[in-house]
């Protein structure tokens, strides 16, 4: 399951994730912006960050104008790797090296074919575990307040 949500800066990007993800076979839950009305992005980055770190969705996808403040907001959330992608080389290494769970969009950054790559490199790249995994351990520690 992935759960999706925007702000409305990044409802038109949403949309063609979405749209792509549903294309995918892929399970979905969209938790909004479904119009493009002014709203506040960590209403929606926190509902998509609950559901990861809550087992509801396996990884999320957040979409604002940058990508930024809904990464920020994510992150707050322990469990929940967000990181903003640019480029699909970054999501590779995001999903490869550090076992991303959030992947944030900006709207008025990416076109929608590199998002739609970016997100492809999100779905389809595995952890490596190995060295890796004993770095995430020292994450969620610091996330624990032992660290």
């Amino acid at each position: 399951m992935i759960v999706i949500g925007s702000d409305h800066a990044g409802l038109a990007l949403k949309a063609r994730v979405r749209a792509y993800l549903e294309q995918q076979g892929e399970e979905l839950q969209d938790v909004g912006v479904y119009e493009a009305r002014s709203c506040d992005y960590p209403d929606y980055a926190l509902a998509v960050a609950r559901a990861v770190a809550g087992g509801a969705a396996e990884r999320g996808v957040l979409v604002c104008g940058s990508g930024a403040g809904m990464a920020i907001t994510a992150n707050k959330v322990a469990g929940v790797r967000a990181v903003m992608c640019m480029t699909e080389l970054q999501a590779r290494l995001a999903r490869a090296h550090n076992d991303v769970n959030v992947l944030c969009l900006g709207e008025r950054l990416q076109g929608e074919a590199l998002a739609l790559a970016v997100v492809e490199q999100f779905l389809r790249t595995p952890f490596e575990g190995g060295r890796h995994a004993a770095r995430l351990g020292k994450i969620s520690a610091a996330e624990q307040g032992e660290r």
